[in-house]
């Protein structure tokens, strides 16, 4: 049995956890100036897209940081959230020892390790994370945590679509039987690179399945965002491209659907590939939906290419290195 396939069925399990096992804050966002979340690859992922799905509501500037150091502008009006499912990531440990002296209010999501037991004896919120997976097939916590800790901070009711969404997923079978489908149409090509197209709303879930093919299946996955591709990429498409293209597109703007079109119009004269993974309206179910199309696809590939889904041999190597640096 494919342990990775078998951590994404348990999708459902993931956002029903974080759901139990949320407790509330008691902060709200007149406290603060500014929104930062910090975290790197899967454990940080999350920030990005509940950044992008709160985008036309939340009243505070939210910024995401995959990086050892913060921005100059972060204060003790600042509210931060790290992430590390493993607790144990140097660049997220780098930012806690930051925060923590300047004296943000932080909260923490992991798995534990030495962020959780920083954060506990710190007494910092600690939102729990199950441990026993791949970070990379860990979403579904860290997300589901994430839109609670924004709902609650404008005052907004999140729980019960929340709820509605983890029925969708108690049977994952219709959404890999879509994505092998969709794996079926591109299956001759996928020796090709993979380009992924998105409008600004789905740009971060256009990320995740890039990391999700280049992690599980150690295949080449490119994201470009509309409108700005438009202004500069569009000029390399002349001929036969080596490419299998995804397009997700939120349909939030009918000029940059326009472009869409444009572009299908575009490659289909030299016949190639498109995949579109577009939604009639962005919202958090058609979010969690795309992204477990799409974590099952980048597994389908990975599986055809008969690659180790699990491990990442090239990520352990490197972090080894550092150790000894």
């Amino acid at each position: 049995m494919n342990p990775q396939h078998e951590a994404l069925k348990k999708f459902s399990y993931q956002i029903n956890y974080a759901l139990e096992n949320y407790s509330a804050h008691g902060l709200n966002v007149s406290q603060f100036t500014n929104v930062l979340i910090g975290g790197l690859g899967g454990s940080g992922i999350g920030g990005k897209i509940v950044k992008a799905l709160f985008t036309d509501t939340f009243p505070l500037p939210v910024e995401t940081v995959a990086d050892y150091t913060l921005p100059a502008y972060v204060n003790e009006k600042t509210l931060v959230i790290l992430g590390s499912y493993s607790g144990n990531t140097e660049e997220t440990l780098a930012m806690y020892e930051a925060v923590k002296s300047i004296g943000c209010t932080t909260l923490v999501l992991t798995a534990g390790g030495k962020l959780g037991t920083l954060a506990k004896e710190n007494n910092l919120k600690v939102y729990p994370i199950e441990p026993g997976f791949q970070p990379r097939m860990a979403l579904g916590f860290s997300l589901t945590y994430l839109i609670q800790i924004f709902g609650e901070l404008m005052g907004k009711e999140v729980i019960g679509e929340l709820k509605d969404i983890v029925k969708l997923f108690e049977d994952t079978t219709p959404y890999y039987e879509d994505a092998e489908q969709v794996f079926n149409s591109i299956q001759s090509r996928i020796k090709s690179k993979v380009v992924v197209l998105s409008d600004a709303q789905f740009e971060p879930i256009a990320i995740r399945f890039a990391q999700q093919v280049q992690e599980n299946a150690k295949h080449e996955c490119f994201v470009h965002t509309l409108p700005e591709h438009n202004h500069n990429v569009i000029e390399s498409y002349y001929g036969t491209l080596d490419t299998v293209f995804f397009f997700l597109n939120s349909n939030s703007n009918a000029r940059v659907g326009s472009r869409f079109d444009f572009l299908t119009g575009l490659l289909e004269v030299e016949n190639h590939k498109i995949i579109e993974m577009g939604v009639e309206e962005f919202t958090l179910t058609s979010a969690y939906q795309t992204i477990h199309r799409l974590d099952w696809i980048s597994l389908l590939i990975a599986d055809f290419r008969k690659v180790d889904s699990l491990n990442v041999p090239n990520i352990a190597s490197l972090k080894e290195y550092l150790e000894n640096a």
